[in-house]
């Protein structure tokens, strides 16, 4: 005879609400959640990892080397 499990509703209800939450889309096109650091800047909100992108391809910046 075969045992079939039965799935616990407290169970169900925590893997759904284990999901993280979304707060939008940066100035760079990834997803922001719950939790991450954000900057703001000019109206933009940008993920901190993606800081360097934006300052290069929205602002002009160039990184060197100082000499």
């Amino acid at each position: 005879m075969f045992r079939q499990e039965i799935e616990n509703p407290m169970t169900i209800d925590s893997h759904w609400n284990d999901h993280e939450k979304h707060y939008g889309i940066d100035a760079m096109g990834d997803e922001i959640l719950e939790g991450d650091v954000i900057i703001e800047i000019d109206g933009e909100t940008v993920l901190e990892e993606n800081l360097e992108d934006y300052l290069i391809e929205y602002l002009g910046a160039r990184y060197t080397l100082a000499k």
